[in-house]
């Protein structure tokens, strides 16, 4: 079966507080702007299999946000730590060793790697995955190690909704 990626770059993140990047919270934005993409995206969503997120705070907090509105099952969500990444090198690692018998997976995580990985897999040029954009691709191949080329099916970014 063909395999299918949706990546979420997380929600509008504060800089409002002396914390550590990965305890960054989401701003007001942030929320609203993760409710709006997500409500739109469960219009005619796909079946997916499982939710990965990082560990960051924001990351999180927009795949509980998506997790919820989509009613997907919280016991098939897992924090990764390789998603925590910003060049896109350990999310690609870590979606290459994916069990197989996922078809669809959604993941929540980072910019410069969501854009990174969009622009390498999809064939629509974007160039910024936004703060809460949402990108689909789907991919002819059937194994996750096999991934290359695919066909960018969806971009929604909060930008078009308001």
């Amino acid at each position: 079966m063909m395999k299918r990626l949706i990546m979420v770059r997380h929600g509008k993140s504060s800089w409002e507080y002396d914390v550590a990047d990965r305890d960054r919270p989401l701003k007001e934005r942030g929320i609203n702007d993760a409710h709006l993409v997500s409500k739109t995206f469960l219009k005619d969503r796909p079946a997916i299999d499982f939710v990965f997120s990082s560990p960051a705070n924001r990351a999180l907090h927009t795949a509980m946000i998506f997790s919820r509105n989509l009613k997907f099952d919280l016991q098939k969500v897992q924090i990764v730590d390789d998603l925590y990444d910003f060049s896109g090198a350990a999310v690609q690692s870590f979606l290459k060793t994916l069990d197989d018998s996922l078809n669809a997976v959604m993941i929540f995580g980072h910019n410069y790697a969501f854009t990174n990985l969009a622009n390498t897999w999809g064939d629509r040029y974007i160039e910024n995955v936004t703060t809460s954009g949402l990108v689909q691709i789907r991919f002819e191949q059937t194994t996750w190690e096999s991934i290359s080329k695919g066909k960018t099916e969806q971009v929604i970014f909060p930008k078009h909704l308001k």
